[in-house]
């Protein structure tokens, strides 16, 4: 199967590109192949031919989206949209990666694939309607909602914080927003799957468990060696953040194992995670080519 990775410099692209063993893969990041232009998607397409693609490039600075909502809309929404008419027009499966924050946070129970989206930021609000395109254009395509990832080389939350406390500052976290946290390479191999069985429809994809931010921060510390450094709880109120926030993202994991994929609790994940993040930052290497490219 020949499979395009579009995003292949992000969080998650990097490593899909690495865990992605059984096929013959083609990834590229936005200096190849900028979503938002459709000419350029066209010659990537026509020249690779892929028979699925997998859609990993997106806008995701959550606060940096409410500042620039238009390119917030140019590329979660009019990119996703491009994507989908190249895949139509080239008979391309396509696996779009979206996310928990097209919810809105006040459901108490986890969030069912066919609940009621309302986001509340405007990055939720472009991905929400990235999602409604990719349906119209491509009703076949396959959305997998994701939740707080993370992953060793790139900017995240638990990098943030071992940053911060390597550094000696003082750590604040917020202790009233619960989700799943992810790891990139647990999704990755998820992701994989849901393509090799032509998955369709609303998939919510993310590490089983749920926590808050402290909490995870508090787990990730101790599992660092942090084990007497003070993280103070404090509530979102307390935090000045140009973007609004579900307090309550826990996403049901039913539509994954629907097709027999199970991912782990997050708490597993926590010490491969701190050893690729060691290993990446003793080997003193630059990181991967910004575009990243094998066929």
């Amino acid at each position: 199967m020949r499979v395009l990775i579009l995003g292949a410099t992000g969080l998650l692209g990097r490593v899909l590109l690495e865990e992605w063993h059984t096929d013959e893969i083609r990834a590229l990041g936005s200096c190849n192949a900028d979503i938002r232009d459709r000419s350029q998607l066209h010659r990537n397409f026509a020249d690779f031919r892929p028979e699925c693609t997998v859609l990993a490039a997106a806008y995701t600075d959550v606060d940096g989206c409410e500042k620039d909502p238009k390119l917030a809309h140019d590329v979660n929404c009019m990119g996703a949209a491009n994507v989908a008419r190249e895949c139509k027009e080239s008979g391309s499966r396509l696996l779009f990666v979206s996310t928990d924050y097209v919810f809105d946070g006040a459901k108490s129970t986890p969030y069912e694939t066919n609940d009621e989206i309302h986001p509340i930021s405007v990055y939720g609000q472009s991905k929400a309607e990235g999602e409604k395109l990719v349906h119209e254009i491509l009703p076949q395509a396959c959305i997998a909602r994701t939740s707080w990832l993370f992953g060793a080389n790139e900017r995240c939350f638990p990098n943030a914080i071992l940053n911060a406390a390597e550094a000696g500052k003082k750590l604040s976290v917020v202790d009233d927003q619960i989700g799943r946290p992810t790891y990139n390479r647990d999704l990755a191999r998820a992701i994989v799957k849901l393509c090799t069985a032509g998955a369709r429809g609303i998939v919510h994809a993310s590490n089983s468990g749920s926590c808050s931010w402290h909490e995870f921060a508090c787990y990730l510390l101790e599992a660092a060696g942090f084990v007497d450094l003070p993280v103070e709880p404090i509530w979102t109120e307390a935090l000045s953040r140009p973007a609004r926030r579900p307090k309550h993202s826990v996403l049901s994991l039913a539509s994954l194992e629907a097709y027999g994929i199970k991912m782990r609790p997050w708490k597993d994940t926590v010490a491969d995670y701190i050893q690729e993040r060691t290993a990446f930052a003793n080997s003193h290497k630059p990181l991967p080519p910004r575009v990243a490219r094998t066929a």
